[in-house]
């Protein structure tokens, strides 16, 4: 599986409360963003720290070009201008995720062929992370010393009234910035314009974060070109997974038809018949001659309600609705004719989607009937648990045994797996899942299997 198909979407910003919501939510809401603005704060404090690495790799930059008529002189400052303005824009992807929670995926490959020097200088991911940079370096440095003097101002003016007290100017206040003469207001005037200016600090620290934050995936995400080809890439597999979605629906309702044709069928057909002959025998030779034919219409309901509840729970077991994953995954260890360790490493009250639950179940069903027919395995290790990628939450599940191996994945399609692993390969491709097998001859086996925690909505 390649890493622009194991590449998520960005997390999807915080929804505001709907206008029915109730009052009592909105003021929560409006007070945890107002908090979670000091850490775009923090972000635009560490602005001055990084400039030194951005403003040296945007000096190499523009004295090797300067330098490039000069016998090339200049391409011998560009390739380390290159590693530090790459090195500048890691550091600033690691400072959106981790103080802002955006996550800018990295671009493509260079999409410039040729020579080295050819593409030393036509390969734009460089300028445009240089562009950033440059951005950072002035408009970010700049929203920096705003919130600074947002918020120094503020504290100032709070412990301003008791400094002056102490000092026993009481009302009496130098004004800030260095400018000459003093301010004669009340205390809680003054206090109250501290206040004031620290709760305007995160709303303006986030507006200037805003700006940085659309700059960052414009110029250090992938390019429109890139995009382009990831959405054509997209449709074309969509289109492909589409066609095979509906052939792996139709080919199961093939087998619930036959499923419920040759099982609860033939024993209801069996029920009815037995009932019949009960009927005559009793009018005939009274209840005891009724009772052998009772019996075994007795015996053919608890079998056709056997077969119903193994024909439903092959559409959808009653347990993974009623229970969760982790039960429905533990009853499938119980009935396999190889012993399962299960292990599931999120806590019940977590679920995931029921359509992602649905697909995971299947996964680890189909992977246990294969181990049970064709891997000779006398172990198998069930791992389930909820990763985060990029900002998005996904199912991940892993079965490995200590079989004879053998099977094969090719493309992201089963090749010698049997329908069954290629209808979960084309289910979990219709939904940006994927599926990976490890299986070489003489074994181990290991399936790997990943979906969308939310798709096809949430819980």
């Amino acid at each position: 599986m390649s890493d622009d198909t194991m590449r998520w979407a960005p997390a999807v910003p915080t929804v505001p409360a709907a206008p029915g919501a109730p009052a009592a939510d909105r003021p929560t809401g409006a007070l945890r963003r107002w908090a979670s603005g000091w850490w775009a704060v923090v972000h635009l404090v560490l602005h001055p720290i990084a400039l030194a690495l951005h403003l040296t790799a945007l000096v190499l930059l523009v004295t090797g070009i300067v330098l490039v008529p000069v016998l090339g002189t200049g391409f011998l400052l560009l390739v380390p201008a290159r590693l530090l303005v790459a090195a500048g824009a890691h550091l600033e992807r690691y400072r959106l995720a981790a103080l802002l929670d955006v996550r800018v995926p990295a671009p493509g490959p260079c999409p410039v062929q040729g020579p080295w020097w050819r593409r030393v200088v036509l390969d734009p991911r460089p300028w445009r992370r240089a562009g950033h940079l440059a951005l950072v370096s002035t408009f970010g440095v700049l929203g920096a010393g705003v919130v600074l003097a947002l918020a120094g101002t503020g504290l100032a003016a709070l412990a301003a009234p008791a400094v002056s007290a102490a000092l026993g100017h009481a009302g009496e206040y130098a004004l800030p910035f260095g400018i000459p003469g003093t301010l004669h207001a009340p205390a809680v005037l003054v206090a109250a314009a501290g206040v004031l200016l620290l709760a305007l600090t995160p709303p303006v620290a986030r507006a200037f974060t805003a700006v940085e934050v659309l700059t960052a995936r414009a110029l250090l995400g992938p390019g429109r070109g890139e995009r382009e080809a990831v959405l054509r890439r997209r449709v074309e597999t969509l289109t492909e997974t589409r066609s095979r979605t509906v052939d792996s629906v139709e080919a199961e309702r093939r087998r619930i038809e036959r499923d419920l044709h040759d099982g609860p069928q033939q024993r209801l057909v069996s029920l009815a018949m037995q009932l019949g002959m009960a009927k005559r025998a009793l009018d005939r030779g009274g209840p005891d001659a009724a009772r052998q034919f009772l019996d075994a219409a007795s015996s053919s309901a608890t079998a056709a309600i056997s077969d119903m509840r193994h024909v439903a729970r092959g559409i959808h077991p009653p347990v993974l609705t009623d229970r969760g994953l982790d039960a429905a995954v533990s009853a499938l260890a119980a009935a396999s004719p190889v012993p399962v360790d299960v292990e599931v490493h999120f806590p019940p009250a977590q679920r995931p989607s029921p359509t992602a639950e649905a697909i995971a179940y299947f996964c680890v069903s189909e992977a246990l009937t294969n181990t049970a027919k064709h891997a000779r395995a006398s172990r198998v290790v069930v791992q389930v648990w909820r990763e985060d990628a990029l900002g998005r939450d996904v199912l991940r599940l892993r079965v490995s045994d200590d079989g004879a191996g053998g099977a094969a994945l090719a493309d992201g399609t089963v090749a010698d797996g049997g329908s069954g692993l290629r209808g979960l390969a084309d289910r979990l491709a219709a939904v940006d899942g994927w599926l990976r097998l490890d299986s070489p001859p003489g074994g181990p086996t290991v399936l790997e299997a990943g979906v969308p925690w939310t798709v096809g909505g949430g819980r």
